[in-house]
C-alpha cells in the first residue's frame, strides 16, 4: 500500500510549496495529460493517466511508495477525494486544495453563485441535470463528454436559457463564451468545460442558504383563495394534497401536469424543486398557470394544446398528473412509461376503466375513495362536500431509490 497519498487541486495557478514538496517526493503520479506534463513531476516517478478513478485507486493501493493525484479544481467538490477515501481502498489521503472550477467559472462570468444549483452531467444523469436547469434560474453544470453544452441545449428545447460556457479553465486555452441555449449545439466545445445556465435575472437580495431559497410561502395544497379562486374540478386542496403525496415530485424530476387549470398543482410541484410542464387546452388556463408560477417564483413551461396529441412532442416525464382527458389521456401517458401516474375519477366505473388500462400497461394500481367536507366554522355547518376516486399507477421497473 502507498505510504502516503496526496491529492493536489490544480486551477492553473502556480503550485504551492506544499504541492511542490509532495510532488518532489512522489514515486507515482496520477492525473490528466496536462497534469502529467507539469515540470515539477519527478522524472523517475511512475505516471498514470487518470481515467477511471477507481482503477487508479487500486493501482495506488498496490503501490509501495509515495503517491500524488492531480485533479482540476477542488478535488473534494464532486472530485476524486470521495472515491479515493472509499473504505474499499484503505487509503489515507491528504488534500492540497484549489479553487473549484465552479467558483472559477462564476468569477470569470462576474456573477455571484451562492444562489446557484450545482449538478454533474454524465450521459446517464444528463436528463436529470437538464431538468434542474428547467426548474432553476441559475445552475452550474459540470459536464462530461457526451453530456456537454450541445446536449444540454438540445434537451432544453422550448425553454430559454443563457449559457456561459467556460472551457479549459486555468489553462492557456481558457475560453469563456456566452450563447443562448438554442445555439449551443451549433458549436464544438472543448473539454473540460463548465456551463452556467441562467434564466430570469436574480433579485440581488442577499440569501441565507446556498442554492435555492425555500421561499416565504409555508405549506402545500394551499386553499383556492391563494390562487385567485375559481379552481377546476380536481384542484381542490384535499385532492391536490393526496395527488402531490403520491407523485412525490423532487429535484431532477420532470412533472407533466395535464389539465393544469389555475396552475395550483404545477406551482406546488415546482416549489418542491421539480421541473414542470403544464399542459392545458384552454388559453385562459395557460395564462392563469403562467401568472401563478410568476407569483410563486417558480420556473415552469406552459404548453397550450390538447392531450393526448400535444404530448407526443414533450420530453420524457418522471411523474404525471392527469386532471383532464380521462382514460384516453391516461393510456397515452402510460405509453411513455413514467414512474408514476396520478389521476382522479368521478365514478367507480370510470375509476375501474382507468385502473384496468394502467394494469394492462404494467402498472401497480392503487385506488382510494376520498371524501372531504369543508365546514363554516362560524356555525360549524357544512358548506362544501367533494367526493373523488384517487387513482395512482406505479411502474415497478422504474422503482429505483438511487434515481
Amino acid at each position: 500500500m502507498a505510504d502516503r497519498v496526496t491529492v493536489i487541486g490544480w486551477d492553473g495557478s502556480p503550485l504551492t510549496d506544499a504541492a511542490r514538496s509532495a510532488l518532489s517526493a512522489a514515486t507515482l503520479v496520477a492525473g490528466a495529460a496536462h497534469h502529467l506534463a507539469l515540470p515539477e513531476i519527478p522524472a523517475g516517478a511512475e505516471r498514470i493517466r487518470l481515467g477511471s478513478v477507481a482503477l487508479a485507486a487500486r493501482r495506488i493501493a498496490a503501490h509501495r511508495g509515495t503517491a500524488v493525484v492531480l485533479a482540476d479544481g477542488d478535488p473534494g467538490f464532486f472530485g476524486v477525494v470521495r472515491t479515493l477515501r472509499d473504505p474499499e481502498f484503505g487509503l489515507e489521503v491528504e488534500v492540497v486544495p484549489a479553487v473549484s472550477s465552479v467558483a472559477a467559472a462564476f468569477a470569470r462570468a462576474g456573477m455571484p453563485w451562492d444562489d446557484a444549483e450545482v449538478v454533474v452531467a454524465h450521459p446517464r444523469t444528463l436528463r436529470r441535470a437538464v431538468n434542474v436547469c428547467r426548474a432553476h434560474a441559475k445552475v452550474a453544470v459540470l459536464t462530461s463528454p457526451g453530456a456537454g453544452p450541445a446536449e444540454l441545449g438540445l434537451l432544453l428545447e422550448g425553454v430559454h436559457r443563457t449559457f456561459v460556457i467556460c472551457e479549459e479553465l486555468g489553462t492557456e486555452r481558457e475560453r469563456v463564451t456566452v450563447v443562448t441555449s438554442d445555439k449551443a449545439a451549433d458549436h464544438t466545445w472543448r473539454d473540460p468545460n463548465v456551463v452556467i445556465a441562467v434564466g430570469a435575472a436574480a433579485t440581488g437580495e442577499p440569501g441565507w442558504i446556498a442554492g435555492r431559497d425555500p421561499g416565504a410561502v409555508r405549506g402545500w395544497a394551499l386553499p383556492g383563495t391563494v390562487y385567485g379562486g375559481g379552481l377546476n374540478e380536481g384542484e381542490g386542496a384535499p385532492l391536490r394534497a393526496a395527488q402531490l403525496a403520491r407523485l412525490g415530485p423532487r429535484v431532477g424530476d420532470l412533472v407533466w401536469d395535464i389539465g393544469s387549470g389555475t396552475g395550483a398543482l404545477s406551482a406546488e410541484a415546482g416549489r418542491f424543486g421539480a421541473a414542470v410542464i403544464a399542459v392545458d387546452a384552454d388559453a385562459d388556463a395557460c395564462a392563469r398557470t403562467t401568472a401563478t408560477a410568476r407569483r410563486f417564483g417558480v420556473h415552469l413551461q406552459v404548453v397550450h394544446g390538447t392531450a393526448p396529441h400535444i404530448l407526443e412532442s414533450l420530453p420524457e416525464p418522471d411523474v404525471v398528473r392527469v386532471a383532464g382527458g380521462g382514460a384516453a389521456v391516461v393510456s397515452a401517458v402510460a405509453d411513455r412509461r413514467p414512474e408514476r401516474i396520478v389521476t382522479h375519477a368521478a365514478t367507480r366505473d370510470e375509476a375501474e376503466l382507468i385502473g384496468r388500462d394502467l394494469m394492462e400497461h404494467g402498472y401497480d394500481v392503487e385506488c382510494s375513495l376520498l371524501q372531504s367536507v369543508e365546514l363554516d366554522t362560524r356555525a360549524w355547518a357544512e358548506c362544501e362536500r367533494s367526493v373523488a376516486f384517487l387513482i395512482c399507477g406505479i411502474l415497478q421497473e422504474r422503482r429505483d431509490p438511487s434515481r
